[in-house]
């Protein structure tokens, strides 16, 4: 139970439980609405820093964490992006880039649950840690919408910006995720031959 209630891990959790507050405010009317998205969601974006660095300060690094942490970023931004295509946030090209971002998380835990079958970790990248904070950025723009004239256009550019570093380290993480599948398959084929020529002695 202590490993669920650290600091570290409690900012974690808020970051999901903060999610039914930020969808409850695009059913209100408003720029007022619009502002309160936009803290909360700067208010989760701020935990999702402050979490990793309270747990290697006060060494309260743990595998719950390690797990919990990368799961609350994929909620936060997936339930975001998909209220604002649903309100019409994020309309025309704006779209692709909002897509790419949302595919490239379902690839990704994929591959982490994958690997963590053969008990292979993916670290995380500075440069995919950058990727995060532009995608929360780019977000919390377009979350303030008209609230702010220059907040959307703004926005969009950074989403555009955030899906490339996506597809970068994506592709970064998948080669070396295809490297560790390549090398278990080697060694299971290898492993086969082997029983299947100690049988064949056997007989």
């Amino acid at each position: 139970m202590h490993m669920i209630t650290g600091l570290p891990n409690l900012l974690t959790l808020s970051r999901i439980a903060v999610i039914p507050a930020i969808v409850a405010a695009f059913y209100l009317d408003g720029n007022a609405a619009n502002w309160t998205a936009f803290g909360l969601f700067i208010a989760a974006g701020i935990t999702d820093y402050f979490d990793g660095y309270i747990a290697r300060v006060r060494s309260q690094q743990t595998a719950f964490g390690r797990f919990l942490d990368p799961v609350a970023d994929k909620l936060l931004v997936g339930a975001t992006i998909l209220m604002m295509a649903a309100f019409d946030r994020l309309t025309g090209l704006v779209i692709l880039p909002a897509l790419v971002i949302l595919l490239r998380e379902i690839l990704i835990s994929g591959l982490r649950e994958f690997l963590g079958q053969a008990q292979i970790s993916v670290p995380v990248t500075k440069l995919a840690k950058w990727k995060t904070t532009v995608q929360f950025g780019a977000l919390a723009l377009l979350l303030l919408g008209d609230a702010v004239g220059w907040a959307r256009d703004v926005g969009s550019a950074a989403l555009w910006a955030a899906a490339l570093l996506t597809l970068y380290t994506g592709y970064g993480y998948l080669s070396s995720g295809l490297r560790h599948i390549g090398a278990s398959d080697r060694r299971e084929k290898t492993a086969g031959q082997d029983r299947t020529a100690s049988g064949g002695v056997d007989q």
